[in-house]
């Protein structure tokens, strides 16, 4: 793997961070250690998905041109109901399998606030109300005999961003108080 972190993946230097997330799932299900693959491969991959992110994070930072009015005809823009987003990647190690780290999350997830979208055992959205109502996506991602969790967060409703940090040991405290495997 060293024709840049996009390539590296199988993906075109235009993709977005989902492409990026999807990919490196699609990959482990191949190259993972646990699932008969290859640990450098697999550390490869993470690194590569890693720096395609931190390029889509710069990409992202730079400031764009006013975006192109709509024409008469043209329907206006859907905005999200959330604000800007803000990631800690990765944010936390579950030393579990995806698939017991997707069910803790789950179980956590009711405590916290409610589930909104998932992709078992990989992907999870949730809109929290306590102690910070925000939305969150949990990336999961396996590693070596355990779960690497990335976290998104966003305010709700035009309400500010709220603290990423805060947000991802408010997810630790209710993993570490809930009995699960």
């Amino acid at each position: 793997m060293s024709s840049g972190p996009f390539a590296d993946l199988g993906l075109g230097s235009d993709a977005s961070a989902d492409d990026v997330q999807a990919a490196r799932r699609r990959l482990a299900r191949s190259h993972h250690p646990d699932l008969g693959g290859d640990a450098d491969r697999m550390r490869a991959i993470n690194e590569a998905a890693d720096a395609a992110l931190r390029l889509i994070e710069q990409r992202a930072a730079v400031p764009a041109t006013a975006p192109p009015r709509p024409s008469p005809t043209e329907e206006p823009p859907i905005e999200e109901p959330w604000s800007v987003v803000a990631r800690d990647m990765p944010s936390f190690v579950v030393e579990a399998l995806p698939v017991e780290t997707f069910e803790g999350l789950l179980v956590a997830a009711s405590i916290l606030g409610e589930a909104l979208d998932d992709e078992p055992p990989y992907r999870l959205d949730v809109v929290l109300d306590a102690p910070i109502a925000c939305w969150c996506r949990l990336e999961i991602v396996p590693d070596a005999g355990a779960s690497t969790v990335s976290l998104a967060v966003a305010g709700i409703d035009g309400d500010p961003t709220p603290d990423v940090i805060a947000v991802r040991d408010a997810w630790i405290a209710t993993l570490n108080a809930i009995d699960w495997p």
